[in-house]
């Protein structure tokens, strides 16, 4: 039995995307670990059928940040027994790819999105620079590499003339009952509440908009947000419910009306984004808002799941919404084709490549 070892900084309780790579390699003949974030509020380890360990970290951001969690991963990584490493980014790729070398084993990257063009690191000159410095070392030393879409892989390709695989992020099949909540359901985002994700439009946009909006998630714009709502006077309609595991979040999925995927194109890793949230929505049957970008208009050509705005501001995300609530025929049109597309969106189809990417990588 092959053991593969994963390594993020991010908590394994909510790594909606790791628990389905997880699971599959698990499920189908091969060993994994998981290794990420414990911050000082993490709730209890929620237990898998994979093995789990999270680092304690009590520096939450910033250079000092990566230097202790890079040193404290490097030495779990160095003592644990792998067939190969998987880093998840570049946020764990050093630590991950000096490990494998030294001990000559397999070095895997998955690249969840562009991080030399992530919010917090494009516009910082010098920061954009060791990262950068970091991709360039890391990535043709790979033995294999994917991504999450066909725009980053293209830029990856011809940036590095390295293959890589697509994993898109896609959900997991639901077989739930579906609910119909034109009515009566609630707004929701569910994801990191980062800079670059709209909440400076779409929270004065409730103003205009006669539902509630729930946000599912934590990050580095939450307390801006939560300083926005309070002078907005909106605390009866924006509520933040920090962060929620992937079980208790698809309920709270099912009963919305309408999900949000929105995204600043201010860096090519937002304009080129393909985010879970997507597919999340449109497995419970929700109408989306979602920005006119790329790899969603793709999808959205092929089947109409979502209201699509060019430019997010205020008056658009105002306007969109009360055009999904306003005008049931058209809601009706994008949550039936919602339960269409998730039987060819989900994880049961997608994880094939990844086992292919596996054995490819095991066999050579």
């Amino acid at each position: 039995m092959k053991r593969i070892v994963f390594s993020i900084t991010s908590d394994p309780n909510y790594d909606q995307r790791m628990i389905r790579i997880c699971n599959t390699l698990q499920k189908n003949g091969y060993s994994v670990l998981l290794i990420g974030r414990e911050r000082p509020n993490s709730k209890e380890l929620i237990s898998r059928n994979f093995d789990q360990f999270r680092i304690k970290q009590r520096i939450d951001s910033g250079k000092l940040f990566y230097l202790s969690f890079w040193w404290k991963l490097f030495f779990r990584l160095l003592f644990t027994k792998a067939d190969a490493y998987c880093a998840i980014d570049l946020d764990t790729i050093i630590p991950a790819l000096l490990v494998a070398k030294l001990k000559r084993k397999k070095i895997v990257y998955d690249a969840h999105e562009l991080f030399c063009e992530l919010e917090e690191v494009v516009h910082r000159p010098l920061t954009l620079k060791v990262w950068q410095w970091i991709e360039k070392f890391s990535i043709p030393k790979m033995d294999a590499c994917y991504t999450v879409n066909n725009s980053l892989k293209a830029i990856f390709e011809k940036k590095y003339k390295k293959h890589f695989d697509i994993v898109r992020n896609i959900s997991l099949h639901k077989n739930n009952p579906i609910q119909y909540n034109f009515t009566n359901g609630y707004i929701l985002y569910q994801g990191a509440v980062n800079v670059g994700r709209c909440f400076e439009f779409l929270i004065p946009a409730m103003q205009q908009v006669d539902r509630t909006l729930i946000i599912c998630g934590e990050g580095n714009y939450l307390t801006k947000a939560k300083e926005l709502v309070n002078k907005l006077k909106l605390q009866h309609k924006v509520i933040f419910k920090g962060y929620i595991p992937p079980h208790e979040l698809e309920s709270i999925t099912q009963k919305a009306c309408i999900g949000i995927t929105l995204f600043i194109a201010t860096s090519n890793n937002n304009k080129l984004s393909l985010a879970n949230r997507f597919f999340d929505y449109m497995q419970a049957g929700v109408p989306q808002l979602a920005m006119n970008y790329p790899e969603y208009a793709v999808i959205n050509t092929q089947i109409e799941v979502a209201h699509l705005i060019d430019t997010p501001s205020e008056t658009t995300i105002a306007k969109a919404l009360n055009a999904l609530l306003s005008d049931e025929a058209y809601y009706q049109k994008l949550h039936q084709n919602s339960l269409l597309a998730k039987h060819t969106y989900c994880w049961e189809n997608e994880e094939q490549v990844l086992l292919n990417i596996y054995k490819q990588l095991f066999h050579d």
